[in-house]
């Protein structure tokens, strides 16, 4: 059967995930949609510079692999399919949906826990265990503290639970007992049964506090949120062994998969499990964010977060498990959260939005990469990238682990939509170095580049220069002088100090951009003294950014790069810290960590051409010519610099010396030139030093023996005398030009000097 949609009047085809690109209906059975829903390894399109591939500095393998089985939602038609239907992450990753499951299929035949996993509710010891080659007792007592145990269900099919839920068996056991599946026999949705799931919510023999913890917890059933399983309703039930009286929160059956199964069940190209793609696991990580910050915003905290909690169910995340949810200011009720995922400081401080982000830093981690020993030996900590290949590729994502689960609490993401922010901004650098397609946007903490640095036409590359190049922080709405600061400007930076100095009111931003005044005004002494009085909370990326420009007018650059790595610990998801950090380790000496930090922004954003041109000063110090005039040709037609970006290649191709510079650089130097549409100064200047290179490198020794027109230099054949008449005439045309009599004469002698002798 064709690709084509069946649906009435519509154009579109189906694509591999078995959707329609134009009006999103699903393919009959019958009709053949191509690839298996997993999708194609995502790898580098053809023509892809070599620059892409493999660090000529590091050897280190820069395409970001570990794709496979995502789609990344590039192409045109992707983009349509992703705008309604199964695109995560920001509409970036479109991962296959999970198809729902019949309710009636997940319900154990024989429910029962694992020896490994039973444990003391009260003192946490292990219980049950089996000695000598017998079992262990399903039911006892804890030999700790004598507090009873039992891992049976306390509900059987058939079971009827307030009178109006009919339990149809046990779904799983967690850390409060075990979760049932049951009908709501009082409602019924579109003629069909209403499926719910019951959990359990208190164990306790006293009724009144059983009636207080339900009426507590009544604030659930308000929790109203797309990415948040809907609680229905609180119920009572008489143990019929203990007579004890236990609470059940009732919520609505989400019938995917979590992301526990889902990470189980993903297998490499071996067959073997395999860690989940870094992309989808950014994106599932992105679409659950939202929920917590709901939660958040409402007073209150999730507190157990982990993959057995989310759920993948048709397109769209949902998080399942309420029973741990607790007000912000509660300071009382019992902390309920899993080894390997709970922040380290709950006995201590209690739990807290900065916890509950812990929690999503370590189901990145445990999803992305095999995290063994992340409840034992890494229980407070991540192993160190050069553990973890996949931590040592991705510096950005590393980075966000590190800060999402910082040991300080203070230190970690102030919200979750600030985490949010930051993985899109990493989740794009992933896609983009992986597939070549840049993903913009405009920053939400930075203005644009003031201007592009190193690029070569005529400033020089060096501190100041950067420090003025680099954007500034956009100013916070809320400050009392936002709107004072909207209208400070002008082009003498030492005026613009002047009259913040003089301001009537001194706010955090008034100080921020006087620093900045200072810096631009080459005052960096003044610009410390007012750094060392600002006053900002404790972890604000200001202060270090603040700084950074300051040691870059110094020329202290060791000092601007750790203040711009701390800049980026803060923003690990934001181009112009890396850009940044870049451009201070080129100042310093170290072109590996440059060329890396470049590229990564590069790769994103065709717009910051600061990248482009520092990408290629550090693969030309490499030796790689090819892939710096590859990079440079990157550079848009667009772009205010696509000249100076043509210009420079023009000089890679004869930057390297007569030794390395062979025939074809001349050619293609030449063919570059001539295409330029420069004035005539310009191209008289690099025509000379085209021919000096072309005269150097005949001077080494290599001949042609018989010269074609394809072995020309700006129309000269490529011999010691058409090149010196080349050089000549290039001389005398500047010397027209040149309006210093004194330097006309100089260039004149210049012309004569390099002159072949004639007999006329």
């Amino acid at each position: 059967m064709s690709d084509k949609c069946q649906q009435p009047g519509c154009t579109g085809t189906y694509a591999a995930d078995g959707y329609c690109d134009e009006c999103g209906h699903k393919a009959p059975a019958a009709t053949s949609v191509g690839p298996p829903a997993g999708g194609p390894s995502v790898g580098l399109p053809a023509g892809t510079p070599s620059v892409t591939g493999v660090s000529p500095i590091t050897g280190m393998s820069v395409t970001g692999a570990g794709l496979s089985g995502v789609s990344t939602g590039t192409g045109a038609s992707t983009r349509s399919r992703t705008a309604g239907r199964g695109g995560l992450g920001a509409n970036l990753v479109v991962i296959p949906p999970v198809p729902p499951r019949d309710p009636a299929t997940a319900v154990l035949a024989d429910p029962q826990v694992p020896e490994s996993h039973r444990f003391c509710g009260n003192c946490g010891k292990p219980v049950g265990r089996g000695r000598d080659g017998k079992p262990g007792r399903v039911s006892g007592f804890c030999p700790e503290d004598g507090t009873p145990y039992s891992f049976r269900p306390r509900l059987q099919p058939g079971d009827l639970v307030d009178q109006r839920y009919e339990i149809l068996g046990a779904l799983a056991h967690g850390g409060l007992g075990w979760i049932y599946l049951a009908r709501d026999r009082n409602v019924s949705t579109s003629g069909a049964d209403r499926w719910v799931v019951l959990k359990g919510l208190i164990n306790t023999g006293d009724a009144d506090a059983m009636a207080a913890a339900v009426a507590e917890r009544r604030f659930l059933v308000e929790v109203d949120h797309p990415n948040i399983v809907k609680i229905h309703d609180f119920a009572q039930h008489h143990d019929p062994q203990t007579g004890e009286v236990v609470g059940y929160i009732v919520m609505e059956y989400v019938g995917g998969r979590s992301l526990k199964d889902l990470a189980l069940a993903h297998t490499g190209p071996d067959g073997r499990r395999a860690p989940l793609p870094l992309a989808q696991v950014l994106a599932y990580g992105i679409e659950a964010l939202p929920a917590l910050g709901y939660l958040h915003d409402k007073g209150l905290l999730f507190c157990d977060f982990k993959p057995d909690n989310v759920i993948h169910a048709e397109e769209q995340l949902k998080l399942i498990d309420l029973g741990a949810v607790r007000r912000i200011d509660d300071y009382a009720s019992p902390l309920w959260g899993t080894p390997g995922y709970q922040a380290p400081e709950l006995a201590e401080r209690g739990a807290s939005i900065a916890s509950d982000l812990y929690t999503v830093g370590r189901m990145l981690a445990v999803l992305s990469f095999d995290f063994t020993g992340f409840s034992t030996r890494y229980a407070n900590g991540l192993p160190e990238p050069r553990e973890v290949e996949l931590l040592a590729r991705e510096e950005s994502y590393y980075r966000l682990l590190r800060r999402a689960t910082h040991a300080d609490p203070d230190q970690r993401f102030a919200s979750a939509g600030q985490l949010q922010e930051q993985a899109l901004g990493v989740l794009r650098e992933v896609l983009s170095v992986a597939d070549g397609v840049p993903r913009p946007v405009p920053s939400t903490v930075f203005t644009p580049e003031r201007q592009a640095f190193g690029t070569g036409a005529g400033e020089p590359f060096d501190g100041p220069t950067v420090a003025a190049a680099l954007p500034l922080p956009l100013v916070d709405p809320t400050d009392p002088a936002a709107g004072f600061l909207a209208t400070v400007g002008g082009p003498d930076p030492a005026a613009v100090a002047t009259f913040l100095r003089a301001a009537s009111v001194r706010t955090p931003e008034v100080s921020l951009r006087l620093i900045r005044a200072l810096v631009d005004a080459a005052d960096p002494a003044a610009a410390r003294v007012e750094l060392a009085a600002l006053a900002l909370p404790a972890g604000d990326w200001r202060r270090d950014w603040s700084a950074g420009l300051i040691e870059l007018t110094c020329g202290e650059y060791a000092q601007a790069r750790a203040a711009f790595d701390a800049v980026y610990d803060a923003l690990p998801g934001e181009p112009v810290a890396r850009l940044a950090l870049a451009a201070a380790c080129e100042l310093a000496g170290d072109r590996d960590a440059a060329f890396l930090r470049y590229l990564r922004v590069w790769r994103v954003d065709r717009g910051v051409v600061s990248a482009a041109f520092g990408l290629a000063r550090t693969l030309l110090a490499a030796g790689d010519r090819d892939a710096a005039v590859a990079i440079l040709d990157e550079v848009p037609d667009s772009s205010s610099q696509h000249l100076a970006a043509q210009v420079a290649a023009v000089r890679a191709r004869l930057s390297i010396g007569p030794d390395v510079v062979d025939e074809a650089d001349l050619v293609d130097a030449s063919a570059r030139l001539e295409r330029l549409r420069v004035d005539e100064q310009r191209r008289a200047s690099l025509a000379i030093e085209m021919f000096q290179c072309a005269l150097a490198w005949l001077d080494s020794g290599t001949s042609i023996a018989a010269p074609t027109a394809a072995t020309r230099v700006l129309g000269h054949p490529l011999s010691q005398r058409e090149i010196r008449f080349g050089m000549e005439r290039a001389y005398r045309l500047l010397a027209r030009l040149e309006p210093d009599p004194r330097a006309r004469y100089a260039l004149v002698d210049q012309a004569n000097a390099v002159r072949p002798r004639t007999l006329l």
